[in-house]
């Protein structure tokens, strides 16, 4: 596909997203949601980049062009469109954002009427449309069918209660002390209040966005300003989200990240033990490293692999009947209550987990070992079909016959090549990590 990604549409604002392209995008992704449609409304969000005034703008005029009515909610969390589209009986959910990406990318995310992110086939057909200049013209409305659009901002409310339904009632949150780095980004304003109604302590870092101070230095990716401020105000956790909340970093009390295959385990067991794990196991990436899957069996549970994306965790989170799974970056997907990934959601679940168990986060989160484990993103200006690689079959033969787990693939939303080795030997993965990554760079930035 020429347009979607692993995660939507996403690209350099003004450059590959222009104010065009978000406008003839929305028409196609309406004329498909008219096909099915059931109250003509679609609802419209985004996070705090600058651009999403201009992104969002032109998608209301490609919806109301053709005859939809748009309900427009403002900066608010990724899952947060999920569920409230699903809540008000829209036709679809649309948010803008580029997630984790720097302020000068943005991004469009669909959503069904059920919440679901879209099919490849859907994301097919869209596409098609986008393409089809006589499907675009016929659709376009005159007189009284042309749509109409408001913003709402009290729908805010509806996500909050939804969060702290997703937190055992008979627990609290009083106790404890917890730093939160919302990013600049979509959760700013409800990370701190779920957490503050629950009864917590919060010392809020990052909430401050100008619209290109998003994922700046904070957040997610950027963790070293939460680490420093657990430590510092001796608190109980640290959580990170990432621009449009729909991921999550943990850091212990000792100011540590936690791995994500630490968090996805310990939660696993977690549920388990309390029973509400469903399918007997529980879904992660080829990403997740081999710890996960001998601490799943040891557990009685069992670890089934999907590609990379969150959407394509829950495809087979769907298919085994599972209701827990995530990625080891942080997309972490707890279906009873969330459709898609969800940061402050697996918070709390974390948060649960250690009132329940009386355990620091320092024990708790580190229920098992890892194997030595390396992902390097390379930049790469051309992204060469990987069988085309001349020698890059020998290079696998050699680490296979080395024993070292690899998974090489380019990103679905930038301009990297993601490499990822693992085996029980550190300083042999090391030395073939660094032959990889000298013969990828001469090979695909020339």
């Amino acid at each position: 596909m020429k347009l979607f990604g692993t995660d939507g549409v996403r690209g350099e604002a003004g450059s590959f997203l222009t104010a065009g392209l978000a406008m003839r995008l929305a028409m196609a992704a309406g004329i498909y949601f008219k096909a099915h449609s059931k109250s003509n409304k679609i609802l419209v969000g985004k996070d705090t980049r600058r651009s999403g005034y201009m992104i969002e703008n032109a998608i209301v005029s490609g919806l109301t062009a053709i005859g939809y009515d748009v309900i427009q909610i403002g900066p608010m969390p990724t899952p947060a469109i999920a569920y409230i589209a699903g809540n008000m009986r829209c036709d679809a959910g649309i948010m803008i954002s580029a997630s984790h990406n720097s302020f000068e990318d943005n991004g469009i995310k669909f959503f069904d009427a059920n919440g679901d992110k879209l099919s490849h086939d859907v994301e097919q057909e869209i596409e098609e449309i986008y393409f089809n200049e006589e499907k675009l013209l016929e659709a376009q409305v005159r007189e009284k069918k042309i749509g109409k659009a408001k913003r709402i901002d009290d729908v805010v409310g509806r996500y909050i209660v939804q969060l702290k339904n997703s937190f055992p009632r008979d627990l609290s949150l009083k106790d404890l002390r917890i730093v939160l780095d919302a990013a600049n980004g979509a959760g700013y304003i409800v990370g701190p209040t779920v957490l503050e109604e629950l009864g917590a302590e919060v010392i809020v870092l990052h909430n401050k966005p100008d619209g290109f101070n998003i994922n700046e230095d904070c957040g997610a990716l950027h963790t070293k300003d939460l680490q420093e401020s657990v430590v510092k105000y001796r608190a109980d956790l640290g959580i990170a989200l990432d621009g449009d909340a729909d991921r999550v970093v943990v850091v212990d009390e000792r100011g540590e990240v936690v791995d994500g295959d630490h968090l996805l385990g310990a939660l696993g067991v977690y549920m388990s033990k309390s029973g509400t794990l469903r399918g007997g196991g529980i879904v992660s990436t080829v990403m997740s490293n081999q710890g996960l899957d001998d601490f799943m069996n040891e557990n009685g549970l069992k670890l089934f692999r999907s590609d990379v994306g969150d959407k394509n965790v829950l495809e087979v989170m769907k298919k085994e009947g599972i209701n827990f799974g995530g990625e080891q970056s942080g997309h972490v997907i707890v279906n009873d209550f969330a459709k898609t990934g969800d940061g402050l959601v697996t918070a709390l679940q974390v948060l649960a987990l250690l009132i329940k168990t009386k355990k620091s986060a320092s024990v708790a989160l580190r229920p098992f070992k890892l194997y030595p484990q390396k992902l390097v993103n390379i930049h790469v200006k051309n992204k060469k079909p990987l069988k085309d690689i001349v020698g890059l079959e020998d290079k696998l033969k050699e680490l296979d016959a080395k024993h070292i787990r690899h998974l090489i693939r380019y990103s679905g939303t930038e301009n990297k090549l993601r490499v990822l080795l693992e085996g029980k030997n550190a300083k042999e993965m090391d030395f073939y990590m660094d032959d990889m990554i000298k013969f990828f760079e001469k090979d695909l930035n020339v």
